[in-house]
């Protein structure tokens, strides 16, 4: 576990460190968040996606059920290199829905089955431990291991809409010089990372309880 924690906080100060230097500079266009949003919204057609705001910073976020895309205060307003990099992913996302992408159907669908096994799976691991009922425990991994999948779909989903934003900015013009283009890459690929510690943390946690509750062992 502690290689998981230790790349799990590493991504997350990359990303910080990503996200505080490009935030501060400005991009060709002037374009904060949201400008870029509505631009894009506008050039793809895509006019059934409503902007609204997320509270917090690096909220950012696409709601397939509401067609909505929320951007944090730092994004939303400012017209920097890094607003228009996370406005275009959450875009990506909102591109994956509408082109019926498979991964992000399928993690969906893995969403109430994680709901469930990421809450009843760690009750059935601790109680089949305590009781010494390694076929509980078992079966409660088994609960648990929703979210090491859910994780895994999640990184090709978030992989896709980082390519998709940086192919809407380019075919757009709105990244205009290799500056940007430096900048957004370095944004989506640390936000990138964060999955990636994310995917291994679970596996990790997974392999884990798997060992505890006897998965492995011989008679």
């Amino acid at each position: 576990m502690i290689p998981a924690l230790i790349l799990s906080l590493g991504s997350q100060l990359y990303v910080n460190s990503a996200y505080s230097k490009w935030s501060k500079v400005r991009n060709y266009h002037n374009l904060t968040g949201t400008d870029t949003a509505e631009q894009l919204i506008s050039r793809l057609g895509m006019n059934d996606i409503r902007l609204t705001r997320s509270r917090g910073t690096l909220s950012d976020h696409y709601d397939p059920r509401n067609h909505t895309l929320a951007l944090s205060q730092g994004v939303a307003d400012q017209p920097s290199v890094a607003a228009m990099a996370i406005a275009a992913h959450e875009l990506g996302h909102a591109q994956q829905e509408r082109d019926g992408y498979g991964p992000l159907r399928l993690r969906s669908a893995l969403v109430p089955m994680v709901n469930i096994g990421s809450t009843l799976g760690w009750f059935m691991i601790l109680l089949g431990l305590i009781l010494q009922v390694s076929g509980l425990a078992q079966l409660g991994v088994i609960l648990f291991s929703a979210g090491a999948i859910f994780s895994l779909v999640t990184l090709p989903v978030e992989l896709n809409a980082s390519k998709r934003a940086k192919q809407m900015l380019a075919e757009n013009g709105l990244v205009v010089n290799e500056e940007e283009k430096k900048g957004v890459a370095s944004v989506l690929n640390a936000a990138a990372l964060t999955y990636v510690a994310g995917l291994a943390t679970s596996l990790l946690q997974l392999f884990y309880f798997a060992s505890l509750a006897g998965f492995g062992r011989r008679n």
